[in-house]
């Protein structure tokens, strides 16, 4: 069978007591991989046999929702946390016990990451490959295949939003596939005439000068306060301060053999 031919997600998983039950939009599963009849029989609880059927789109159980998970529990098991039991057609009847239950997982689709994409029977023996074993029912074995769910494409003409631009926005986006460097101007920290052109402002623009309270009241005193404390040094008494004679060094030399020196 190919419930999913387009590996379009499945929008619900159901059981039908025939084919003829299933609505429309639910394809019921009739056959296995093998091409046997896939009529559950007496396993699922009814005599006269039952279907499971999916969903790819014609009939949701939750709209907006796909399938992310499929289990097959027995009728003693707890239903799983954020699992809802699948839908039954016709109706289920009062009284009529099933051995097997079948519960989905509905996630919208803008949060589902996977889904399941089909499902098919097999006997209890056989493997498919690529495909997922969820449980048994009757004389099957049931598998789910999951894929990645494919977001649906923004309409024309949509673009994604663009970040707030500021004052150095420019400095931040990509040249011009035309244009070989960036332009000069952009990258210029020069002052410029034009005061409209921000890029035109150096960094110390508009920053007021002030002097360290520590230099205030030398100033007071006179603009020679500050130069009475500063040591001047000539030519010679930095010579005669840093003098060096080598000494040491020489009389190491004197001592080394002459093929050394």
């Amino acid at each position: 069978m190919a419930a999913a031919a387009a590996e379009a997600p499945l929008t619900g998983v159901a059981w039908a007591a025939s084919p003829e039950a299933a609505p429309a939009g639910w394809t019921a599963i009739t056959v296995t991989v093998d091409g046997a009849a896939a009529n559950l029989g007496k396993g699922f609880g009814h005599k006269s046999g039952g279907y499971l059927c999916v969903s790819t789109g014609g009939a949701q159980a939750a709209p907006g929702s796909v399938v992310t998970d499929v289990v097959v529990l027995s009728d003693r098991s707890p239903q799983p946390p954020g699992f809802t039991r699948a839908p039954e057609f016709p109706e289920p009847r009062t009284g009529v016990s099933r051995k097997k239950r079948v519960y989905v997982k509905l996630v919208p689709v803008e949060a589902a990451e996977t889904a399941v994409l089909d499902i098919q029977l097999s006997p209890k023996n056989k493997a498919i490959p690529h495909y997922l074993k969820i449980g048994e029912m009757g004389n099957f074995a049931v598998w789910c295949k999951k894929g990645p769910v494919l977001k649906r494409n923004p309409p024309p003409g949509a673009h994604p939003p663009h970040p707030q631009r500021g004052p150095g926005a420019a400095l931040l986006q990509a040249p011009d596939s035309h244009q070989k460097y960036p332009p000069r101007r952009a990258l210029s920290t020069k002052p410029s005439s034009d005061s409209s052109n921000v890029y035109g402002l150096s960094a110390m623009d508009g920053v007021p000068f002030t002097l360290h309270p520590k230099f205030e009241s030398k100033l007071g005193a006179g603009s020679n306060a500050l130069l009475a404390e500063l040591n001047v040094k000539s030519l010679a008494d930095i010579e005669k301060e840093y003098n060096y004679a080598f000494v040491v060094e020489r009389t190491a030399a004197a001592r080394l053999p002459p093929g050394v020196c």
